[in-house]
């Protein structure tokens, strides 16, 4: 796993973690945004462009973040967030070791298993791999993620330089990862957001953690797609965690 840092190590740190099929820019402008006031460390996860590895499972990518926040923060950071596979990766940590940070915010995160998508994701990525590289079906693939346009370029780069079997193996664990029974004794506070115009299983999921842990919020961003709140509205997601940094909650 490969690390983006940015802003002064001494000062309060925040771990934020990328999409599947993303990278790291995904939280570059919140990075940006957060650096002169916090030390942002942006993991490149296993599987995805710039990683050093290939993927394997999404408790392995917990195991792998738990192991740098020990040995380069005394296995404590102020706040981690995470996006969709970043989100899971995040859930996942917290149940492996529920204080592992102070503040949790976990943005789409599905933690209910969908078995027929799961089953069908290895023959339809192998039928659809090819065409990957192809600059109009990315643009399509792209416009349908409801990303902003100027962001284009780095997906499409990014994309073309995912495996067929790292797309297929982080696929596979997204759609067949499920909530541990463990997550009901988190310390840390966590905050679940969800867009209302999320697929079913995203609010299905945001509720099987409020009811695994009563004491989380959550909060539904109206009119809001799939990782809209952090990549396309990366200031007021910024100013969101400053909320929590600062004040220990949102308004």
């Amino acid at each position: 796993m490969t690390f983006h840092e940015f802003g002064e190590p001494s000062r309060d740190t925040v771990v934020l973690l990328h999409g599947g099929g993303l990278s790291w820019w995904n939280f570059r402008e919140v990075a940006e945004l957060l650096q002169n006031g916090f030390h942002v460390v942006v993991p490149v996860l296993d599987g995805h462009a710039g990683s050093d590895r290939g993927f394997t499972s999404i408790e392995d990518n917990a195991e792998e973040i738990i192991s740098f926040i020990d040995e380069r923060f005394g296995g404590h950071v102020k706040l981690v967030g995470g996006l969709s596979l970043g989100a899971q990766v995040l859930v996942e940590m917290l149940c492996r070791h529920g204080d592992v940070c102070s503040y949790a915010v976990v943005e789409s995160a599905a933690v209910i298993p969908s078995p027929v998508t799961n089953l069908l994701t290895g023959p339809a990525f192998g039928l659809s791999y090819g065409l990957v590289k192809n600059r109009s079906f990315a643009k399509l693939q792209f416009k349908s993620l409801k990303i902003k346009p100027e962001l284009f370029e780095d997906y499409y780069r990014d994309t073309c330089a995912i495996s067929k079997a790292d797309m297929v193996a982080f696929m596979k664990a997204s759609t067949g990862y499920r909530l541990k029974d463990t997550f009901g004794s988190v310390a840390a506070q966590v905050f679940v957001f969800y867009g209302g115009k999320e697929t079913r299983v995203i609010r299905r999921s945001a509720e099987e953690m409020r009811k695994a842990l009563p004491g989380c919020t959550v909060r539904r961003l109206e009119g809001l797609y799939h990782g809209e709140f952090s990549i396309n509205r990366a200031g007021e997601y910024a100013e969101t965690l400053k909320t929590i940094l600062e004040e220990g909650g949102v308004r």
